[in-house]
């Protein structure tokens, strides 16, 4: 099998606009990423993946686009995009970029042409628009619900509804008009030929929807999106459906016309043997394995997750991808810091504080967790920040908030801007050294005690700590081999070798653990007279 250099990568999520500002107007920006390239380096990354740079109203962070082939002017122009992917080529650095297939922004010149030629035009056909049920058409054309909160249906002023599975200002386009797959077909061939190395899909498993009238409902509780309920509604209208996977594999055949060829990562949310299918061969490469976020510290569902995946991915010769943390999720810092039956959006809405999180408890969970997965084979994500052991921000007060989810739901949940505060690169300043002026988002006081420059010179840091996982990681990333240690994975421990004589030991119990004999050679807290604590993880090496 030849290499390829995503199967065993680990690439860095950027949220851009929350990452570095060169310009000091308190947003993020391309060439303020450029300028922490050496950074990154430094760290030890493979790749970096963007999320959307585009422009856009910025109605949700960026995924609602005005045009898919330039860079939004607050984050710079193609010539700063251009720079950026040479300088990170230069440092060994790949680049992914965001694309979004599913929808695109209100203001997108489709959706203006499609609301202005009306009903049956051929404009309008580019995104789902149906009549409406009932008198006079005024009740939606069915039961959807978007994922933000509230009905998938907005009713435009001549009396049809449109479909948009997120925001009403983000309509999703239809799969089956030809004009939606040249167009994206073309947009790939766009970024590549600018130079980038590939694209996490969002969405992926929602392009394709079954629109044969009349509308299927969706079966589920009060509430419920159906997004997630394959139990329910095992032949899905709108998500998983047959025809998404000719989509990607006109996309591989782009994909290919590159040397090297492109790589597509999928964001699909659906169980382990169905998102499978996204990486069987002539498809995409990768899809994003989303199992660890909804589980907190227990073995055996970790044990269970890991033998799954890695089955299932070795089936379709891929290899498995892992990620804690991400733009979409409370900061796992604080997630593992709360009891395990805590609702994780309840606890948002609190600001945080009932129940109080443990960030002692959290960050020790945290440092073990990032050495459990990142011993793993396969490719690691790893999301901005995290390598600073940044908590969740929960207390942004209700005027700051940016995210959809905040205004759809009435205000019951906060959303996911509590994860995209910008970063602390310094201990004092107005923003931390993100910007010389205050940041988008607010940053508590005290958020330089993780910055860069607090940690980089402290050996026993979270920074230090992923810098030491990741240079270790690249002796034995290569060799993908991978089995269970029965003699030690007992209970609430978990055990397993890679690379023939490299032990890994996760101890997730409450108490601590004889360490084997071997070389200990990287742990997340310190052995105490031989034994690993409770909550942490050691790598040695083992005969």
């Amino acid at each position: 099998m030849p290499h390829h250099w995503w199967r065993n990568a680990v690439t860095y999520q950027i949220y851009p606009r929350s990452f570095a500002d060169s310009n000091a107007d308190g947003v993020g920006d391309l060439a303020g990423l450029t300028s922490k390239l050496d950074y990154l380096a430094w760290l030890g990354v493979d790749a970096i993946w963007l999320t959307p740079c585009y422009p856009s109203p910025w109605c949700d962070g960026g995924y609602d686009i005005t045009d898919h082939r330039d860079i939004d002017p607050a984050l710079g122009s193609l010539r700063d995009f251009d720079r950026m992917v040479a300088a990170a080529h230069e440092r060994g650095i790949r680049v992914l970029m965001d694309i979004v297939p599913n929808h695109t922004s209100n203001r997108h010149q489709w959706f203006r042409q499609a609301l202005s030629a009306g009903p049956g035009s051929p404009a309008r056909d580019r995104y789902v628009f149906r009549d409406g049920k009932g008198p006079n058409g005024g009740s939606p054309p069915s039961n959807w619900e978007s994922r933000f909160g509230g009905r998938a249906w907005s009713r435009v002023a001549d009396g049809q509804w449109y479909l948009h599975l997120f925001a009403p200002e983000q309509p999703d386009l239809n799969w089956e008009n030809p004009d939606v797959r040249a167009e994206f077909l073309d947009i790939l061939r766009f970024w590549g030929r600018r130079g980038v190395d590939g694209f996490r899909v969002d969405v992926a498993a929602a392009l394709v929807k079954d629109l044969r009238e009349p509308l299927r409902e969706v079966v589920g509780g009060e509430g419920s999106s159906g997004l997630d309920d394959f139990a329910a509604n095992p032949d899905h209208p709108f998500l998983d459906r047959p025809g998404v996977h000719d989509v990607y594999r006109e996309w591989n055949r782009v994909f290919h016309e590159f040397d090297p060829p492109l790589v597509g990562v999928a964001e699909a949310w659906v169980r382990g043997d169905r998102r499978i299918q996204y990486i069987r061969p002539g498809e995409l490469q990768q899809a994003f394995n989303f199992e660890f976020l909804r589980v907190r510290w227990q073995a055996a569902e970790y044990r269970r997750i890991v033998t799954e995946s890695i089955a299932a991915a070795c089936s379709v010769g891929a290899t498995a991808t892992w990620a804690l943390d991400n733009h979409d999720v409370v900061r796992q810092v604080s997630a593992l810091g709360l009891p395990g039956d805590v609702d994780l959006r309840v606890w948002l809405a609190s600001n945080g504080t009932d129940p109080p999180t443990d960030l002692a408890l959290g960050t020790r969970r945290a440092r073990a967790a990032i050495l459990f997965v990142l011993a793993l084979p396969g490719s690691a994500y790893l999301y901005q920040g995290e390598e600073l052991g940044l908590p969740e921000v929960a207390d942004l007060p209700a005027e700051v908030l940016r995210d959809p989810k905040w205004v759809r739901s009435q205000h019951k949940e906060k959303g996911r801007d509590g994860c995209r505060v910008p970063l602390p690169w310094t201990r004092d300043g107005v923003s931390f050294g993100f910007s010389s002026a205050r940041s988008w988002l607010p940053q508590p006081a005290g958020w330089g005690t993780y910055s860069v420059q607090a940690q980089r010179g402290d050996p026993d840091s979270m920074l230090a700590l992923y810098r030491a996982a990741l240079r270790l990681r690249r002796s034995f990333s290569d060799d993908e081999t991978f089995s269970w240690d029965d003699r030690h994975n007992i209970g609430d421990v978990l055990a397993f070798r890679r690379a023939g004589n490299i032990l890994i030991l996760v101890n997730t119990g409450a108490t601590a653990i004889p360490l084997p004999p071997g070389e200990l050679v990287l742990s997340s807290a310190p052995p105490e007279a031989g034994f690993l604590p409770a909550d942490a993880t050691a790598w040695l090496r083992h005969s």
